[in-house]
């Protein structure tokens, strides 16, 4: 109806897929030739459709054979559209050709406890890939989520690192012990803290380096990790993350702010709070996302709102220290990545990789010779860019694994 000829292209199909993919070109090439006489355009004749990945498969689903006619003399090949109807109508499948099961790969879990000032942090880790693997990358969600949101990407990286995700102090199924009513008011829970918590659960899952992963309130742990504890972590990548606020006046009333919510949240619940939480500007373009009902319906899995009321407010970007100005003391390569349609934390991206670039210039003679800063806006993507768009981000992990790793 456009003008425009189709061309149709397999993947590496069966023959029972080629044979059906025949007789919708033959299709398609008979409607344009019945177009083009209607609205008397000149045909464009013969069309060279794409079904040349016969060849790549060296068994079928069947023992008959799909009869693909390839010229000894001449550059093209050709098939007839009734001996395609005629294998589809006879079509025999061999059972002993099918495997009928598909077993992907599962996340091993189990948890860790890790001793903290006043308290203890039971950790629930989920793992995956080789555990001898030196590449091991672990993954800190944002505030609300769980280890689970990073499942698809762990299962997408798993075949070339070690990868670990862990739920975060209050999130998910990991608890928080041996506290009573006197001391549970002394157990912190700043971005400083559960950073120190990681660092102990790090030694204890492996002796080498880790790249840290972090999205939103992960991103803000993994940049204290990485100033803090270079010395383990290899590498970071910061999801729509932030160094801080500059300004005091900004921190207080930040502070202010969570420390509401958290109230909030303990005065009116789990279910109301997701609600309200989720109307935020910030989300616009995820509450649009096919994923966003199944990702709500995860949210509401939080057992234990006290603990996760204490972490809005103690782990508050308004409490945490700026480390605007300790990027000058960065050592290790950063990725940073933003959503295109997340303005305000693309800008924040933007200065942060500046900013970086910036000190390492000035102190050029004191760095490695590799680039510590580098930054991707992921298209079609807002604040939570691993649910909304992961295939990009999945590649840029992939790129900066082995730009890590390059001897």
């Amino acid at each position: 109806m456009h003008d425009k000829m189709a061309i149709i292209s397999s993947a590496y199909e069966s023959s029972v897929g080629l044979a059906t993919y025949i007789q919708f070109a033959y299709y398609v090439d008979r409607q344009h030739d019945l177009i083009s006489r209607l609205k008397r355009y000149d045909s464009c004749g013969t069309v060279a459709h794409g079904f040349g990945t016969y060849q790549w498969l060296t068994e079928d689903v069947s023992e008959q054979k799909l009869k693909i006619l390839v010229p000894p003399l001449g550059d093209g090949m050709g098939a007839s559209v009734e001996d395609a109807h005629g294998y589809l109508h006879h079509l025999n499948i061999n059972d002993e050709k099918i495997e009928k099961t598909y077993s992907e790969e599962k996340l091993n879990s189990y948890s860790i406890q890790v001793d903290g000032d006043h308290f203890s942090y039971v950790v629930k880790v989920q793992e995956a890939g080789d555990c001898t693997n030196d590449k091991v990358v672990l993954f800190l969600h944002g505030f609300l989520g769980t280890s689970e949101d990073w499942t698809p990407m762990m299962k997408a990286l798993s075949p070339s690192a070690r990868v670990i995700a862990v739920d975060l102090p209050g999130h998910g199924e990991s608890q928080i012990l041996q506290r009573d009513d006197e001391n549970f008011n002394q157990i912190s829970l700043t971005i400083q803290s559960v950073a120190d918590l990681l660092l102990k659960l790090i030694c204890n899952i492996t002796d080498g380096e880790v790249v840290v992963v972090g999205y939103s309130m992960g991103a803000r742990i993994a940049l204290q990790m990485i100033l803090n504890e270079n010395h383990k972590i290899s590498g970071a990548v910061l999801i729509s993350g932030s160094p801080g606020l500059r300004h005091e006046a900004s921190r207080r009333r930040r502070t202010a702010i969570d420390k509401s919510r958290a109230q909030f949240l303990l005065t009116y619940g789990l279910e109301c709070f997701i609600k309200t939480w989720y109307s935020g500007k910030m989300w616009t373009s995820l509450r649009e996302h096919p994923q966003f009902d199944s990702l709500v319906r995860t949210r509401r899995k939080h057992s234990n709102i006290t603990d996760l009321s204490k972490v809005l407010a103690d782990s508050s970007i308004g409490r945490q220290k700026s480390l605007w100005e300790d990027l000058k003391h960065l050592e290790k390569p950063v990725l940073i990545v933003a959503g295109e349609k997340d303005v305000k934390f693309k800008e924040i991206a933007e200065r942060m990789c500046s900013e970086t670039r910036e000190y390492g210039e000035r102190e050029a003679d004191c760095r490695s010779n590799q680039e510590l800063c580098e930054m991707i806006v992921v298209p079609e993507s807002g604040h939570a860019v691993h649910v909304e768009n992961p295939l990009p981000l999945v590649r840029a992990l992939r790129k900066f694994l082995v730009r890590l790793h390059q001897p």
